[in-house]
């Protein structure tokens, strides 16, 4: 089913419009077409933000992550446009086009190198923030629910939650991510090793395309449908719904988080993690967050928490680990048991008594100036190397690290089924980071730290190619050049993001939008020879 037909509305709008924007050309004639290409009337003085507008700086760092795209050197927008139905992101799309001006969306701004809402590639060049657009309709009887691009995957959680105490959704562990973008990464989260990733678990999506029009699933293909499911956002269209599909969660879990430092064993104990973490029962999702701290004489050491989600009781989670992980030493004084939506609340990093409803607020809980990197790792780093790793972390002011647990679920979807590769064979996902705040002065000191860390890690993560994580956007893995994306330039990122999976990325791109109008520094890029050999349109 393809949705379209746009209506003409009197010169009134226009009139308006002009008013709002004569001083400022590029708005003038965009505000002009969109109100002219869209069904429904676009509230002009309310839906346009110019860097002159009071509202414009709160708006664009509203749900910005990364403080290292909002310094003042930093490209902006020319304006920000905020469509409040589906049929104004069509008409965006329409007027980007047709006025050939560089547009970004943003719908959670969680990108880790500010791509939804920063251009360094091409400038002028507008945003749209998806922001607004963040209704939620869940359909328990169906085990579904539609959900618009702009809701919060905590929003989402919490709707769920609203109507069944026994569904859930396995994504993001972040509450503030969008959904939007969230899910054409992959969308991973602590139901993985039970569920698979919230891309795994979609049944349906509605897309703005190239030409501006609204497809489902049926009408923009099974090839198109698959691109979109993990295979990076803004590439494609603008993802306006998914149809999600809700899987069963205990009326109780339980969670834990247990800490050790290196003075109370913490290396023989992640190098034991190491060996069980994606062997253990699939209800059981152990991660490892890993930083430095003072220890108890007030000397800097580095500390693991592990921070784990059992789908069931304390009992049968002692249980459990006593056979497969002993090691730790769980007590049942260390566990908690809660419903599936308190343990958000929990695994999100909020203090213990938050109500649910903070979920509604869809605020962030982390804004910093950071960079980060990803890696995947197939067998155990052994314990010198986690030595010298520990080493390197000490000289960093606030390093992080996150080791993420496979196996389950993840072990048994092929590497094929969706974009999203990492399957079979990984035991863990490395995240790091570096935080800092103060402002752009050592930022060089701390990127060059963390590329540095990444050089040290070659031995002991996956090769040829050395995998990474799409949602961790990371550019020093390389960039594509102005509108002129090279398919050789991004071969080398996109096989690290997408493995052999790339090359069919590429295929649908060439097929979908083969003048590359959806483009940023790591968009996928269109096949020149595809096009000369005629593949235009969705067959």
């Amino acid at each position: 089913m393809v949705y379209s037909n746009f209506a003409m509305f009197p010169l009134l709008l226009i009139l308006l419009s002009a008013s709002v924007t004569a001083s400022d050309p590029i708005l003038e004639k965009f505000s002009q077409c969109v109100s002219l290409n869209s069904e429904i009337p676009i509230p002009v003085s309310t839906s346009f933000y110019t860097p002159n507008t009071t509202s414009f700086s709160a708006l664009l760092q509203s749900s910005a992550q990364n403080l290292r795209y909002l310094v003042p050197s930093a490209p902006k927008p020319e304006f920000i446009f905020t469509p409040l139905h589906d049929t104004h992101v069509q008409a965006a799309v329409i007027c980007s086009k047709q006025l050939a001006i560089h547009m970004r969306v943003r719908s959670g701004g969680h990108d880790y190198e500010g791509l939804s809402y920063v251009s360094e590639m091409e400038k002028p060049f507008i945003m749209v923030d998806l922001a607004r657009l963040r209704g939620i309709k869940v359909d328990i009887d169906d085990n579904s629910a539609w959900v618009q691009a702009g809701a919060t995957i905590g929003e989402v959680y919490y709707r769920i939650s609203e109507k069944s105490k026994t569904h859930g959704f396995p994504a993001g562990l972040c509450t503030s991510l969008g959904i939007g973008g969230h899910i054409t990464g992959g969308a991973y989260g602590s139901m993985m090793r039970k569920y698979g990733l919230g891309a795994d678990n979609v049944m349906d999506a509605r897309i703005v395309d190239v030409h501006g029009r609204i497809l489902d699933r049926e009408s923009m293909g099974e090839d198109l449908f698959w691109a979109i499911r993990g295979g990076g956002g803004a590439s494609f269209g603008i993802i306006l719904w998914w149809k999600i599909r809700l899987v069963p969660v205990p009326s109780t879990v339980t969670v834990f988080t247990v800490g050790r430092t290196l003075e109370q064993g913490a290396t023989k104990l992640l190098y034991r993690w190491q060996q069980v973490a994606d062997k253990l029962h699939e209800d059981l999702f152990i991660r490892v967050i890993i930083s430095v701290n003072a220890n108890e004489k007030g000397n800097k050491t580095v500390s693991a928490a592990f921070n784990s989600l059992f789908l069931g009781g304390v009992d049968r989670l002692l249980q459990i680990m006593g056979e497969s992980f002993p090691e730790l030493g769980l007590t049942r004084k260390d566990c908690t048991e809660m419903s599936w939506i308190r343990s958000v609340l929990y695994i999100g990093g909020y203090p213990s008594g938050t109500p649910p409803e903070v979920l509604l607020q869809g605020k962030s809980t982390f804004k910093n100036y950071f960079k980060a990197k990803s890696d995947f790792v197939k067998e155990p780093i052994p314990e010198d190397a986690l030595e010298g790793l520990w080493t390197r972390l000490l000289e960093e002011e606030s390093p992080l690290m996150i080791w993420n647990p496979y196996g389950g679920m993840m072990s048994k979807i092929s590497e094929s089924e969706i974009p999203f590769p990492h399957r079979k064979g990984n035991i863990f996902k490395i995240q790091y980071v570096t935080t800092w705040q103060d402002g752009e002065k050592n930022t060089k000191n701390h990127m060059e730290w963390i590329r540095r860390l990444y050089c040290y890690m070659i031995p002991y993560v996956s090769m040829f190619p050395r995998a990474a994580y799409v949602n961790y956007r990371d550019l020093d893995l390389g960039i594509n050049k102005n509108s002129n994306t090279s398919f050789i330039q991004a071969s080398v990122w996109g096989a690290k993001y997408f493995k052999g999976n790339f090359n069919r990325l590429v295929h649908v791109k060439t097929k979908v939008d083969p003048d590359n109008f959806f483009r940023h520094e790591q968009s996928i890029p269109p096949s020149p020879q595809l096009i000369k050999g005629s593949v235009h349109g969705l067959e």
